[in-house]
């Protein structure tokens, strides 16, 4: 676990509660004001930091229901060598996953550290993801039911809750599928199709989730997972009633932005470390 050494608090937003930092008070009309995130000591405490939050979330993916098989993997950069990623070890339970579990890859395919193979396709897509998109920290996929379920219509999510609302304009659909994405080029049609979003469709297959943080990553995929289910459940029941263009975008500020991403995972994160602390391990 990373001691109070490496990690260094950031002072509490404007108008927090004594004794209370970080405690979110204030809704401004361009989002809201969030705490800010930990600040560290070195790249070294960072990456601890960082590994913590990757095991965890495969935790939490298994409690989502989200693992499938040997399909299925989230990413994070690493903050010692950005152009590596940190990655689950092909076939092991997202619920066993430990920080010495995870895997260490170069965007060329080498494994400088982990004693586990990786899934293929997790090296095809994260890799270009991570070399597309310098400002992502982290990016999540698997084949969820109601993902997979709504990436067979080939659309974007429509703004009917202030869940979906979180990616208004900014989540895309790829109109392809080639089978397995185990392929470069694959990886490489999935990171295009991305874009500068935080969100990708891939029709057919399922969503992809990318943030500047493990947590943002873990949380918008489980954000548009729910937003999935949502829009399945209101189109059976009948005809769901769209939110207006201004309103939808204003929802998104706050709480679509990257800030809200990380703090949102906040809670959860800290209770799978707390009730499953051999994660660390």
């Amino acid at each position: 676990m990373m001691n109070e050494s490496q990690a260094v608090p950031q002072s509490a937003p404007q108008g927090a509660a004594q004794g209370r930092p970080g405690i979110l008070l204030e809704v401004r009309p361009d989002g809201l004001s969030f705490p800010e995130p930990p600040a560290f000591a070195s790249k070294e405490a960072e990456r601890i930091h960082v590994k913590e939050r990757l095991a965890a979330g495969y935790r939490i993916f298994a409690l989502q229901g989200f693992d499938a098989g040997i399909a299925g993997h989230i990413s994070a950069r690493d903050p010692v060598l950005p152009d590596h990623f940190w990655v689950n070890p092909l076939a092991v339970h997202f619920s066993r996953i430990r920080v010495s579990d995870l895997v260490l890859v170069d965007h060329a395919g080498n494994i400088v550290e982990g004693r586990h193979p990786v899934n293929a396709a997790a090296f095809a897509i994260h890799s270009r993801i991570h070399a597309a998109r310098p400002d992502v920290i982290a990016a999540a996929h698997s084949h969820s039911r109601f993902g997979t379920t709504f990436a067979s219509l080939g659309r974007t999510i429509p703004p009917i809750t202030q869940e979906a609302c979180a990616f208004y304009k900014d989540h895309s659909v790829l109109q392809a599928y080639g089978g397995i994405a185990s392929e470069l080029s694959e990886g490489e049609l999935i990171a295009q199709a991305l874009g500068p979003h935080k969100a990708v469709i891939c029709r057919n297959h399922g969503h992809f989730t990318v943030g500047q943080s493990v947590e943002a990553a873990v949380f918008w995929f489980m954000r548009m997972e729910r937003a999935f289910e949502q829009c399945l459940l209101a189109w059976n029941a009948g005809q769901p009633i769209e939110i207006d263009d201004e309103t939808a975008m204003l929802t998104r500020k706050q709480v679509g932005s990257p800030r809200a991403g990380w703090f949102g995972m906040q809670p959860l994160m800290d209770k799978i470390i707390a009730e499953q602390p051999d994660l660390c391990e």
